[in-house]
């Protein structure tokens, strides 16, 4: 949902999922796309020149095919602003092919069950991670995205602006895990919780 090339938005860590999809019910919000298995994989040159420069190359699978270039993030008004540039791409083999060739690898394989919908202008995410669940909101502008928090009962102070993959990357350093996947197989039969991944349900008051 980015707008003119921009991304705007903020996550929250859920203690209650299905809650949420109810509210969202509630409040006759859309659904833009029911529940969708996706694959994403994270590219970076041999010696990780885009994680250093903090930009993302990323290849995401669910119903269609997604190629995205994220730039460096930075916080405007409480939430989290990056340059994000995608577009679809008509077969995802291919695009990894592609990738390959112009000497990217694949760094990271992550994975998620994801239920959108549009409320109020906002784009919102329910997001089964691994790890836990969240929601994630994007929107035009961080005003809209706080009003959107607010009429779902979620608590603005436990927003989190911090990516899944760099959230992983903390827990797996702490853990000291050694796979390199966040997928649903390397998590099975973990138990990680809220102050594992330093965050806080945002969704108690609900």
């Amino acid at each position: 949902m980015a707008q003119n090339q921009q991304e705007i938005e903020v996550k929250f860590y859920l203690a209650n999922l299905p809650a949420l999809a109810a509210r969202l019910t509630a409040l006759s919000a859309r659904l833009l796309q029911p529940r969708t298995h996706e694959i994403n994989l994270r590219f970076d040159t041999s010696d990780g020149q885009l994680l250093r420069q903090m930009r993302v190359l990323r290849l995401r699978q669910d119903n269609l095919a997604h190629l995205t270039y994220k730039g460096p993030g930075e916080v405007l008004q409480g939430a989290r602003l990056r340059q994000e540039i995608e577009l679809v791409v008509s077969d995802f083999a291919d695009a990894r092919a592609l990738l390959e060739a112009l000497g990217y690898q694949v760094v990271l394989m992550y994975e998620k069950y994801r239920t959108t919908y549009n409320y109020q202008d906002s784009e919102i995410s329910l997001d089964e991670m691994p790890y836990g669940n969240f929601a994630e909101i994007e929107a035009a502008d961080p005003a809209n995205i706080r009003a959107v928090s607010e009429a779902l009962g979620l608590d603005w102070e436990a927003r989190i602006l911090d990516s899944y993959t760099a959230l992983f990357e903390r827990l797996r350093q702490r853990r000291g895990y050694a796979f390199r996947d966040l997928s649903f197989e390397n998590f099975a039969g973990l138990t990680v919780t809220a102050a594992d991944l330093q965050v806080r349900p945002a969704d108690t008051g609900s």
